[in-house]
């Protein structure tokens, strides 16, 4: 039998119907942003703030068919007349989508922070069970980077509270003192390590493990060769973070671990720390060099980034 979702916004005049039907099977915990959850044997049904109500599971099509009728019965629409129009305007939008991910259970990683000159290397791996996917989608969960920060510090903290997840920190001092200058061998070694860290935590039931491709798999794998303990069944695809909700997920986290952390290092530093390698970034170098001296880049930047020298351009011009 297929798993199938089916969602539509319940009109309000059936709101209450709705909520009365299910009410004697309420799970005690709901997802956020839901008014309630029910957990059948062949499908769950979740009601949401926004209207939207979920059926996931091998019987979706059967639970959600009483309120289709419903809703023909006393609003006149055709429900699944509208579902067949937005999947079809999907399928034209989304042509080439990848949808392996959309409908299993996985585990992604994303980094943050690699093209950074000032502050750390954020990564994260997280498990994201399918039957979690109408709360993010409710949530707005996408690529990190389609998000704005504001909505980022906003959503973050529910995912770190209702999703497992590994998040390791690399602090400037310690990536000057490796002294790796290749960023794919280090995105490579810290995605290993969040993976495997959570891997060891939990038998979480995942069908695939899922990493944006920055390398080829096999150049991956030779830029952790050296490492004791590897993860080595893994999915690597480009633009992961629009195709798989798990590495959507480690994204928005990484990000917002990242933006407290340079919350810190301007409150610690007395400056607001541009984010990037650009001309800001240099000038704000500047700055901190005369206040503090050069060697407090050591504990704060990416000291193989041509940002240094430039820094020391600009120092000797001024």
């Amino acid at each position: 039998m297929k798993q199938q979702t089916i969602v539509f916004k319940i009109s309000d005049n059936l709101k209450d119907d709705v909520i009365a039907f299910y009410q004697d099977r309420f799970c005690e915990k709901v997802p956020p942003y839901a008014v309630f959850q029910v957990r059948d044997y062949d499908c769950v049904i979740t009601l949401y703030e926004s209207g939207k109500i979920m059926f996931q599971g091998i019987g979706a099509d059967i639970e959600a068919s009483y309120w289709t009728e419903q809703e023909r019965i006393k609003n006149h629409r055709d429900i699944n007349a509208e579902l067949k129009k937005n999947e079809k305007k999907n399928e034209e939008k989304n042509e080439n989508i990848d949808n392996r991910f959309k409908h299993i259970s996985t585990i992604g990683s994303d980094e943050v922070g690699t093209g950074d000159y000032f502050g750390p290397i954020v990564v994260t791996a997280s498990f994201v069970d399918i039957q979690k996917s109408g709360f993010l989608y409710e949530l707005g969960v996408r690529d990190s980077k389609k998000l704005t920060d504001d909505k980022i510090l906003k959503i973050a903290p529910t995912l770190i509270k209702e999703i497992p997840h590994v998040t390791y920190i690399l602090n400037n001092t310690l990536y000057n003192q490796n002294g790796l200058t290749n960023m794919n061998k280090v995105k490579a070694i810290l995605h290993n390590k969040v993976l495997y860290t959570l891997l060891t935590r939990d038998n979480y039931p995942y069908q695939k493990i899922v990493v944006d491709q920055f390398v080829y798999p096999q150049k991956y794998y030779e830029h952790i060769k050296n490492v004791p303990t590897k993860v080595s069944n893994i999915t690597f695809t480009t633009h992961a973070e629009d195709k798989c909700l798990s590495v959507a997920v480690s994204s928005i986290i990484c990000r917002y671990v990242f933006l407290k952390e340079m919350e810190k290092l301007s409150s610690e530093i007395g400056f607001t720390i541009p984010k990037g390698a650009g001309p800001s970034v240099d000038e704000m170098g500047v700055s901190i060099v005369k206040k503090y001296g050069f060697d407090k880049l050591y504990n704060i930047a990416k000291l193989n980034f041509k940002n240094t020298d430039k820094i020391k351009e600009l120092l000797q011009t001024k």
